[in-house]
């Protein structure tokens, strides 16, 4: 059973391609603290901050641009950016899972990563902290799995292949 602790510590695998994506992204709200600095000062000059609405409306972009920044130095702070894997015999990340659910004929296709990722291919990605991405980690091909879903039920998927992530 993992606790918060360990996930905050654990190291998460991005692409290089999503590493200079989320680095462009962090580079860029950095350097707009400026401006949003000066917005916030030119609204407070309208007057009574009370029915201040530009003024709120400021404060509060803000407060989601320094919590996403928050977010993004802690997640390239962990990023191991490298290749996935050459070859793949067990569920880990940088791994295209392909899996079918108990009772169901249809399989399903995702990647085994970040959500970061996701940005760059068109494939559903699933982390490993996920209910399901937890319970296939290191599952073989023919394994088959049980994990609670975040609505309560039990699921049964079977691992029908794995293979490397080409992006």
């Amino acid at each position: 059973m993992s606790t918060p602790t360990d996930q905050q510590d654990q190291s998460v695998w991005l692409t290089q391609d999503a590493y200079d994506r989320l680095k462009a992204e962090l580079d860029q709200l950095v350097a707009n603290r400026p401006a949003m600095s000066a917005e916030i000062n030119a609204r407070r000059e309208e007057g009574d901050l009370k029915e201040n609405g530009g003024y709120h409306a400021a404060k509060d972009e803000q407060g989601k641009q320094e919590g996403r920044i928050r977010q993004l130095t802690d997640l390239l702070r962990k990023a191991q950016v490298g290749e996935p894997p050459a070859t793949a015999t067990n569920a880990a990340l940088g791994t295209v899972i392909t899996i079918k659910f108990a009772g169901d004929d249809e399989t399903e296709k995702f990647l085994l990563g970040s959500r970061e990722i996701a940005g760059t291919t068109d494939l559903a990605v699933y982390s490993p902290e996920s209910a399901l991405g937890a319970a296939i980690m290191g599952a073989a091909p023919g394994a088959t799995v049980t994990y609670q879903a975040p609505n309560g039920r039990d699921m049964t998927v079977e691992v029908v292949g794995v293979e490397p992530f080409v992006p």
